[in-house]
């Protein structure tokens, strides 16, 4: 029973690993088609979005049937557990890259985004898929210390996201209001993306060490 129960925890952990790597794939070429105005990425993220569904559902599956017919408990019961957290993390990860590309794909042929704002979305996005890779990296690894290092790529896009706001709201915009909710929304996909990575981050310290890393925002402290 113990090598079965070892064998269905490997599947579950290699499912959470491929849905990583996929929301990362789906936030890069999102990225791009926000930047480029490329319909046919755009249109792919949308299309492609069902993968990650669907292992999202086959991912809760194999954690339910583990906690129905194994009974696990102490740390087995933690990594149970914390599998379920995780494919929730992902699986919003991944909607957060579908929105990136619905917004594309509903001003096109135009450019969704002012030129002044065009850069800080290139470095958004390139952190927010770095975020993504380090998150399928530390579900594969297991590494605590690499986990940990996932808040300090986090602060970067925390940072650009308060800049992008200073730029909203200079006297100096000139595009109306229908482009500053385009670009408030999107900024608010990328920083949401990074929180889940780093979130799926901190469910791995937890799985690793039976501890649950405090959130400075949670706690209090600046």
């Amino acid at each position: 029973m113990r090598v079965a129960y070892n064998e269905q925890m490997t599947e579950l952990a290699d499912m959470l690993g491929e849905m990583a790597g996929l929301a990362g794939s789906a936030m890069e070429k999102a990225t791009q088609s926000l930047l480029q105005a490329d319909l046919t990425l755009a249109e792919a993220v949308i299309g492609d979005h069902d993968q990650i569904t669907e292992l999202s559902v086959a991912a809760e599956e194999r954690a339910f049937a583990l906690l129905a017919l194994q009974a696990p408990v102490a740390g087995d019961l933690r990594s149970v557990v914390s599998g379920l957290q995780i494919v929730a993390d992902i699986e919003r990860m991944g909607a957060l890259a579908l929105h990136v590309a619905k917004i594309a794909r509903r001003r096109h042929p135009n450019h969704v985004l002012p030129e002044e704002v065009n850069g800080y979305f290139a470095e958004m996005g390139r952190l927010a898929v770095a975020l993504g890779a380090g998150a399928k990296e530390v579900l594969e690894t297991r590494d605590p210390e690499r986990a940990a290092k996932l808040r300090e790529e986090d602060d970067a896009m925390d940072d650009l996201h308060r800049h992008l706001f200073t730029v909203l709201m200079d006297r100096e915009w000139k595009h109306g209001v229908a482009a500053a909710v385009d670009v408030t929304l999107l900024g608010r996909f990328y920083e949401r993306f990074a929180d889940h990575a780093v979130e799926v981050a901190r469910r791995v310290i937890f799985l690793v060490t039976g501890k649950l890393p405090v959130d400075p925002e949670d706690s209090g402290e600046l």
